[in-house]
């Protein structure tokens, strides 16, 4: 057993669960940085600086879902390579891992024929006005043309964590956030002697981020990750392979991408009401973003930690992992919801909102954060059902708090709404009752998974 699985067999799940869950929480925030710094510098723009960033959160939805694909691949393949490392299967583990970069280029070639063809009708799909449509459009067919970083880089990042090389993934996050920060200025406002490009040059910051994250991934990859080797042979892909990936990933791919489904189909629920409205609630978004994946980052050591107890049979090591995922995830939800309800105003006063949208964008501060710790319970949740292979159970909460508990009551509230515009807030109550329900439908459903695969007999 090398230092990394005895690592991952022997330190006690509340301390592994720290030392490599908070590199991954500073990652995952990180992911959040690219969308959010580039809304805050678009508002800013000296003309159509709203309009801007409206074009970013209708583009914001199909975002979501390249990275939805990205990750959710590469949590298939941190769950199989984390399991075959805990049973000590090198040559599945190595079949994984060379899968994992082989649908990786799969991927981008899909977001690639998108952004030739398909964003135009996309974004028409969701705003009348022009100025918006070619910002929009804009944007994202860049974001989706020079997607091969993104692509590439959600598979060496999970590559590095399943092994316990999360520090590593963290640095190049670090790095093309820290690139897409210090290019967002000088290609949105034309600095340096460059041209002023707008949306363009927000876009242009993004993808090369991206680019510098998955190099600096990769070269941690063949540097540090000994215990996974990649050979020509195992870059072709077996259906097999991908099969055992998928059936992991593919619910967490599902689960990622409801959240493009949601926010697209809650951007025409609330455009009916006001389009000031789906720009405060995209910029809202974007702001809780920073909670989200940071509970994001905690599933991501639940998960590798949690299927390596389940490899190794280890029924303590997976109560462990239930008990302080949903501990520490919770108090780091509680923490960010204090603070977002404290400071509001300056928050949505970044980004040089007019008055009816900062209005609507500070409700939804003071409303929907009283959710958040609630998703962090049903995130930590999914992270526990996807480490011991019931995918379906993960994508059963992320139906339950992204679409089933939902768009009833937001047809219900925007009805409400229409009839009488004083009640728009109870547009953003929809969110907190839709986590507390699939909370404790999670939770109901966790015991039933407890039974079916016996891991209190462990």
């Amino acid at each position: 057993m090398n230092l990394k699985d005895e690592k991952m067999a022997t330190v006690p799940v509340k301390k592994l669960m720290l030392s490599m869950g908070i590199p991954m929480i500073i990652s995952m925030v990180l992911q959040a940085v690219y969308n959010i710094v580039d809304s805050a510098f678009v508002s800013n723009m000296a003309v159509n600086g709203e309009d801007g960033l409206n074009a970013l959160t209708l583009a914001f939805p199909l975002q979501v879902l390249m990275v939805a694909v990205g990750i959710g691949t590469g949590v298939g393949a941190n769950v199989l390579i984390a399991k075959s490392l805990g049973q000590k299967d090198s040559e599945l583990t190595n079949k994984t891992a060379g899968n994992a970069v082989f649908l990786g280029i799969a991927i981008y070639i899909v977001f690639l024929l998108f952004g030739i063809f398909g964003t135009e009708t996309y974004i028409n799909s969701q705003t009348d006005n022009i100025v918006v449509s070619e910002m929009g459009i804009e944007y994202l067919r860049i974001c989706c043309v020079l997607s091969f970083g993104m692509a590439m880089f959600a598979i060496f990042e999970k590559m590095l964590q399943s092994a316990g090389h999360s520090l590593c993934s963290t640095i190049a996050q670090i790095l093309g956030a820290v690139t897409n920060i210090v290019l967002d200025p000088i290609f949105i406002y034309g600095r340096l002697g460059l041209p002023e490009m707008g949306v363009k040059g927000a876009a242009y910051a993004t993808v090369i981020g991206q680019v510098v994250s998955f190099i600096a991934a990769l070269i941690f990859h063949l540097k540090f990750n000994k215990s996974i080797r990649i050979r020509l042979r195992d870059i072709k892909p077996s259906l097999r392979t991908i099969g055992m990936i998928y059936s992991i990933g593919l619910p967490a791919i599902i689960s990622q991408a409801l959240i493009s489904v949601m926010t697209y189909g809650m951007n025409l629920i609330l455009r009916s009401i006001s389009e000031n409205m789906v720009t405060a609630y995209g910029l809202y978004y974007k702001i809780q973003q920073f909670l989200l994946f940071a509970a994001f980052g905690m599933r991501d050591a639940i998960t590798p930690i949690t299927a390596f107890g389940y490899g190794m049979r280890d029924s303590k090591r997976i109560k462990d992992c239930v008990k302080f995922g949903q501990l520490y995830t919770g108090i780091i939800m509680l923490a960010g919801t204090i603070v977002l309800e404290i400071f509001a105003n300056p928050f949505a006063n970044m980004f040089n909102l007019s008055g009816e949208t900062l209005n609507f964008c500070l409700g939804a501060i003071h409303i929907v954060s009283i959710s958040l710790v609630f998703a962090g319970i049903n995130t930590a949740f999914q992270g526990v059902f996807q480490a011991v292979g019931s995918g379906i159970g993960s994508l059963a909460v992320s139906v339950g708090r992204q679409l089933l508990f939902v768009f009833p009551f937001a047809f219900w509230f925007a009805a409400i709404a229409k009839s009488n515009s004083d009640m728009s807030w109870l547009l953003w109550c929809v969110f907190p009752i839709a986590e507390i329900l699939t909370v404790i439908a999670a939770a109901v459903l966790w015991r039933k998974i407890s039974v079916k695969k016996k891991l209190e007999s462990l």
